[in-house]
């Protein structure tokens, strides 16, 4: 049986930009107006700046934006791309499923308001959470066969 909700038929859109470490738990996110590669651009920078003391590696799928040629990386972000049309390979999908079901059902004014709860949805999140939702056992010992 479907529940039944209100809903709300108005498109404005908003896009969160994430990383999370999987074997810590440790976080970072960027709420951005466009998935685009002048965006992700900020959001590698922003990245690389929240963290300049390790080497960033960022799992993400194939879209156009996370790899187009004019984005710039720093010095200590690198990107692993995973084999096209596999997101269940992907650990921060499982975040942005757990967001969009904290998110289910919910109303909002505008796209300000939406923007202010999705910051406090992921302000909200801990690292035994972030954790627990991106440890992928694949992923957890790789990373501990690179850095033991």
């Amino acid at each position: 049986m479907q529940p039944v909700g209100t809903i709300q038929h108005r498109y404005q859109w908003l896009y969160v930009y994430g990383a999370v470490a999987p074997t810590t738990g440790e976080s970072f996110f960027l709420e951005m107006a466009h998935l685009n590669s002048a965006h992700f651009q900020v959001f590698v920078d922003e990245l690389a700046k929240a963290f300049p003391d390790s080497l960033n590696l960022l799992v993400l799928d194939r879209s156009g934006a996370h790899l187009a040629h004019d984005v710039e990386l720093p010095a200590n972000v690198r990107l692993v791309p995973l084999p096209p049309a596999s997101p269940e390979l992907n650990p921060i999908e499982r975040v942005w499923r757990d967001l969009k079901d904290r998110l289910a059902w919910q109303q909002f004014t505008d796209l300000d308001a939406l923007e202010v709860y999705v910051a406090e949805l992921l302000c909200a999140y801990d690292a035994t959470t972030l954790q627990s939702l991106t440890g992928y056992q694949y992923l957890v010992n790789a990373i501990h066969a690179l850095c033991p």
